[in-house]
C-alpha cells in the first residue's frame, strides 16, 4: 500500500514536472490541452531506455551504409538497428556525405529513418537542418542572401516570405526542423560568423528573428502544417562578442547587457513562438553556456514560461571537460549539462551518451523529474509539428520547389540588402559603359553565398548551380559582353582549409586592362567560410587586394569598389581612391543579377548597414557607445584621438534619390511609465526617381542613474515613395520600451527628458515618474 501511494505521488510530480515553471508571465506558446494529454499517454509508455535516446541526437552519416547507390547515400538497415532499436535515439541531423542532397534523395533517406523510428520506438524521428539562407542543403532550391543581408534590408515583410520559402522548400524534402534564425547580436566584427546574424542592435535582431519564426512555423507554434517546419532559435546567447574576436571563445559582458541586449531578440522570438533554442557553444563570464542552470532554465524556461527545448550544438557536451575543464570526464560534463537544462544533445557521433545518462539517473546525480522535463519537451515539439501524423512529406506535394517565383523573391532580397556607401556621381551607369572587372570576387558564386551553401564552409564551386551569375556573368548580360573586360589580378587558393590565401597575382595586367575601359570595377573583400575555419587576427583588407585597388586608381581611371565580405574588412587607405563603394556583404546567387541592375539604375538603392563599419583596427565601436567613449581633446602635447571615429555608421546608406524629414512629433510632452507615445514624422521623397527609405526610430536618455547609451534603435519602417510623394509614419512606443537595467539588476525607468530622433530631427518629451519594475523582463 506504501509502494502505491508513492509511486502515485512520483506520478504527479512527474506529470506536473511537464509544464515550465510560471513567473506569473503568460506562456509563450499556449498550452494546448489535448498535446499535454498525448505527452502524458506517451511518456507513459515509454521505459528509460526510451527516454534517455529521445534525449539524443546523431549525425546522419551513423545510418548512412559506405556504399552510394548512383552516386547517392542510401541507409544501412543495421546501423539504422543500432541507432533506434538499441539506443532509442531520438533526433538525426546534418546532410549525407557533407553537400547538398536532391530532394528526392532526403525523401528516401528520411523516410527510412522514420519507418525505424516508428517501428523501433513508436516516436518519430525529428531530423534537423542548417538551412540557414535558403535551401543550404537541398540542391534545386532557392538561395537567400545571408542574414547580415537580409537584416540590411530592414524589410520585415520580404524577410518572412523568405523564411515561408525556406520552409516549403525544406518539407519538399521531408525535413521538419531548421537551425535557424541566428540572433547572435554581431558586435565584435572580426567575429566569423558576424554574416550569419541580423547585425549588432538587440532591435532589429529581435524584429527580424520574429519574422523568421512567423515564416517558418506560421502562426500557430501548437499546430505547425506540412509546409511549414520548427525553428531552432541559435546561439543563446552573448556568442557574437568574443572578446578574442574568434569563434567558440570566452564573452565578458556585464549581465545588465545581458538582461538588456543579448537576451532581449531570444526573449522577442521565444514570444513569438519558437519551438526550440540551440546553445551558445562559448564561455560567457567564465561559465560555458551548456553548464549554465541561470540562463538555461531560470531566464528562458522559467521566467519566459517556455515549454519548448533546448538542443546543445555540435558536440559541446563534450567540450565541456575536453576544453574548458569543468568536469573530469564525459559523464560528468553530462551530469552538468542536463541539470542545467540541456534538453537534447547533439553527440554527434557518440551514442555512449545514452548509456552514461542511464547511469547517471539510476545513481541519483540526474533526477527522473528532468528527464521527464526534457523529453516532454521533446515529445511536445514532435506533437506540435504533425510527425506523429505526417513523419514524412513528399516531394511531389511541392510543386514551387525551386520556382521561378521563389527566385524572384531571393533576388528582390538581393536588391534590397546591397548598400550605396559612396558616390560621387558616378552612378548609375550608361548601359554602354566599357567596363574592368577585376578582384578576386569578380566571377565567383562561392564569394557571393558564403559559407553554408551547398557545403559547411561552401567551398565547393561544382555544386553551385550552373543557372546562376557570377558578377562577371550578371554585367557581360547588362553591359554586353563586349563592353566587359575581366582580368581580376589575383586570384583565391581554391584548397579546402586555406579561403583566405591569394595567388596568381596579376596586377600589371589589371592595370594594363584599364587602359581601354571607361571605368574600372573592383570586387574584393573575402572567400567564403565559417565559424573556427574563419577566425582571423587582423581585419585589416588583405595587402594583395589593398595593392591591386591603389595601383587600379593610379591610373586616373574612377574606380567603382564592391565589397564582397562577410565582415567589415578595414578599407580606410583605399577609400579616398574610390568614386563609388557599394557592400554587397554576401547576396547569395541572385547577387549578380541585383548588383548589376543597381549600377545601371534599374533598381534604386535602399540597404543600410546594420553593423558599425570600423575604420580602425583598434577602434570598434558600436552605434549605441556610452557618452565616455567621446571626451573633450586637450591640445598639444595632450593630442590623443578621443572621438569615435568610424567608416560609416550603423544605419548608414545612400540612394540614387533623396528624402526630407519634417513635422516630428511626440503626441504627449509628459507621460507616465504606464502611458503609449505616439511618434510622427513626416517623409517626403524630394528626389526625381521612385525609392524606398528606412525610417528609422531613436531615443536617449537625457541623465539616468546608470551611465545610458548614446542612442539606442527603438523601431523602424521601410516606406516607398514616388518622386514628390510624401507620407507619415507613426510609431507606437510603449514608455515602458524606454526602462533600462540598473545597478541592481531590475528594469527602471526613471523620471526625466528623453530625446526622441529621426532622420535628422529630434523632439523631446519627459517621464514624471520612477518605476522599478519586479518582472524580470518587459
Amino acid at each position: 500500500m506504501k509502494r502505491i501511494f508513492l509511486s502515485t505521488i512520483v506520478g504527479l510530480l512527474v506529470s506536473c514536472s511537464h509544464f515550465p515553471e510560471q513567473s506569473g508571465s503568460r506562456a509563450a506558446i499556449p498550452t494546448d490541452r489535448e498535446i499535454e494529454r498525448r505527452v502524458d499517454s506517451i511518456m507513459s509508455r515509454m521505459s528509460l531506455d526510451d527516454k534517455v535516446g529521445q534525449m539524443c541526437e546523431v549525425v546522419v552519416d551513423m545510418v548512412c551504409a559506405d556504399s552510394t547507390v548512383a552516386g547517392r547515400p542510401v541507409t544501412d538497415s543495421a546501423l539504422l538497428d543500432t541507432i533506434f532499436n538499441k539506443y532509442r535515439v531520438g533526433s538525426i541531423l546534418n546532410t549525407a556525405q557533407g553537400h547538398a542532397q536532391p530532394r528526392d534523395t532526403w525523401y528516401s533517406l528520411i523516410s527510412d529513418i522514420q519507418e525505424a523510428s516508428m517501428r523501433y520506438i513508436g516516436i518519430p524521428d525529428i531530423y534537423g537542418v542548417d538551412q540557414n539562407h535558403g535551401t543550404t542543403y537541398t540542391t534545386g532550391g532557392t538561395l537567400f542572401p545571408q542574414e547580415i543581408n537580409m537584416a540590411a534590408t530592414f524589410n520585415r515583410a520580404l524577410v518572412r516570405q523568405g523564411a515561408a520559402i525556406c520552409a516549403y522548400e525544406s518539407r519538399a524534402g521531408s525535413i521538419p526542423w531548421v537551425f535557424n534564425p541566428v540572433m547572435d547580436l554581431g558586435r565584435n566584427p572580426v567575429w566569423s560568423r558576424i554574416w550569419e546574424s541580423f547585425g549588432e542592435d538587440p532591435c532589429l535582431n529581435g524584429a527580424m528573428a520574429v519574422e523568421m519564426v512567423r515564416g517558418y512555423q506560421g502562426d500557430d507554434a501548437n499546430h505547425i502544417g506540412p509546409y511549414n517546419v520548427g525553428a531552432c532559435l541559435k546561439h543563446y546567447m552573448a556568442y557574437g562578442n568574443p572578446t578574442s574576436g574568434k569563434d567558440r571563445t570566452p564573452v565578458s559582458v556585464s549581465l545588465a547587457d545581458l538582461r538588456e541586449k543579448y537576451f532581449h531578440p531570444f526573449k522577442e522570438a521565444i514570444r513569438a513562438g519558437a519551438l526550440s533554442v540551440m546553445v551558445n557553444s562559448g564561455i560567457v563570464n567564465g561559465i560555458p553556456f551548456h553548464a549554465n542552470h541561470e540562463f538555461l532554465t531560470v531566464w528562458l524556461k522559467d521566467e519566459l514560461s517556455w515549454d519548448g527545448m533546448i538542443v546543445t550544438d555540435w558536440a559541446d557536451i563534450h567540450n565541456l571537460w575536453r576544453r574548458d575543464k569543468v568536469a573530469s570526464d564525459y559523464k560528468e560534463a553530462i551530469m552538468l549539462a542536463i541539470n542545467a537544462g540541456i534538453d537534447m544533445s547533439m553527440t554527434p557521433y557518440d551514442t555512449q551518451f545514452c548509456t552514461l545518462l542511464k547511469q547517471l539517473v539510476e545513481e541519483g546525480k540526474v533526477s527522473m523529474e528532468r528527464i521527464d522535463d526534457a523529453v516532454a519537451r521533446i515529445i511536445r515539439c514532435k506533437l506540435r509539428l504533425g510527425l506523429f501524423e505526417q513523419p514524412v512529406t513528399n516531394p511531389a506535394d511541392y510543386p514551387l520547389f525551386g520556382s521561378e517565383s521563389h527566385a524572384a523573391v531571393a533576388l528582390e532580397m538581393a536588391l534590397q540588402s546591397e548598400i550605396l556607401l559612396k558616390n560621387n556621381g558616378i552612378l548609375p551607369l550608361a548601359p554602354n559603359t566599357r567596363i574592368l572587372l577585376t578582384g578576386p570576387n569578380a566571377n565567383s558564386l562561392r564569394a557571393l553565398n558564403g559559407g553554408w551553401s551547398y557545403t559547411w564552409q561552401g567551398t565547393d564551386d561544382a555544386v553551385y548551380h550552373n543557372g546562376y551569375n557570377s558578377i562577371y556573368t550578371a554585367l557581360c548580360n547588362e553591359f554586353g559582353a563586349s563592353n566587359v573586360v575581366l582580368e581580376q589580378g589575383m586570384d583565391y587558393v581554391a584548397d579546402y582549409g586555406r579561403w583566405a590565401d591569394e595567388q596568381n597575382l596579376r596586377i600589371n595586367a589589371a592595370v594594363a586592362a584599364a587602359r581601354s575601359v571607361d571605368v574600372i570595377i573592383a570586387c574584393i573583400g573575402e572567400n567564403s567560410y565559417t565559424e573556427t575555419p574563419g577566425n582571423i587576427n587582423d581585419l585589416t583588407l588583405s595587402p594583395n587586394q589593398t595593392a591591386l585597388v591603389k595601383a587600379l586608381a593610379a591610373t586616373g581611371k574612377p574606380v567603382i569598389m564592391v565589397l564582397n565580405e562577410g565582415r567589415p574588412r578595414i578599407v580606410r587607405e583605399i577609400e579616398p581612391l574610390t568614386a563609388a563603394i557599394i557592400d554587397i556583404m554576401l547576396p547569395g546567387n541572385y547577387g549578380g543579377d541585383a548588383l548589376a541592375q543597381l549600377l545601371v539604375g534599374r533598381h534604386n538603392f535602399s540597404a543600410r548597414l546594420p553593423f558599425t563599419y570600423p575604420k580602425w583596427v583598434n577602434g570598434m565601436a558600436t552605434y549605441d557607445h556610452k557618452p565616455c567613449e567621446t571626451v573633450e581633446t586637450m591640445s598639444g602635447a595632450y593630442g590623443y584621438n578621443a572621438d569615435i571615429d568610424v567608416q560609416w555608421p550603423f544605419g548608414f546608406g545612400l540612394s540614387y534619390t533623396s528624402f526630407e524629414y519634417s513635422g516630428l512629433k511626440v503626441d504627449r510632452q509628459e507621460f507616465t511609465p504606464s502611458d503609449t507615445l505616439r511618434i510622427s514624422v513626416d517623409v517626403t521623397n524630394t528626389g526625381k526617381l521612385p525609392g524606398q527609405e528606412t525610417v528609422m526610430l531613436y531615443s536617449r536618455d537625457i541623465i539616468a542613474s546608470v551611465s545610458p547609451d548614446v542612442c539606442r534603435l527603438r523601431d523602424f519602417e521601410k516606406i516607398s515613395l514616388a518622386p514628390g510623394e510624401q507620407r507619415r509614419v507613426t510609431f507606437i512606443l510603449p514608455a515602458s520600451a524606454l526602462a533600462f537595467v540598473g545597478a541592481d539588476g531590475k528594469w527602471l525607468l526613471e523620471k526625466g527628458a528623453f530625446e526622441f530622433m529621426t532622420g535628422p530631427l529630434k523632439a523631446t518629451a519627459s517621464c514624471t515618474e520612477t518605476i522599478r519594475y519586479e518582472s524580470p523582463n518587459l
